[in-house]
């Protein structure tokens, strides 16, 4: 029963890492999304940018090696 626990909080952990990495991305996609819906094309062009500039940030920070001791200084 224990290891379960373990394996659930390993995935939980995993998901916590990959949401604060991609969160703004997703936010700011589904803001390009509805603004579009909603025929507000300045808005929805603002939020697409801001989705482009907040994937890139998260690229960057994929591919550099991190470690516990840093990770605190890494967060926003």
């Amino acid at each position: 029963m224990t290891e379960y626990i373990i394996i659930v909080a390993v995935i939980a952990l995993a998901g916590i890492a990959a949401f604060s990495y991609f969160g703004k991305t997703v936010r700011n996609q589904t803001a390009a999304m509805s603004e579009s819906l909603a025929g507000d094309k300045a808005a929805a062009t603002t939020a697409i940018t801001a989705a482009d500039t907040s994937a890139g940030k998260a690229a960057t920070e994929g591919t550099t090696d991190a470690n516990l001791k840093d990770y605190v200084d890494r967060q926003e």
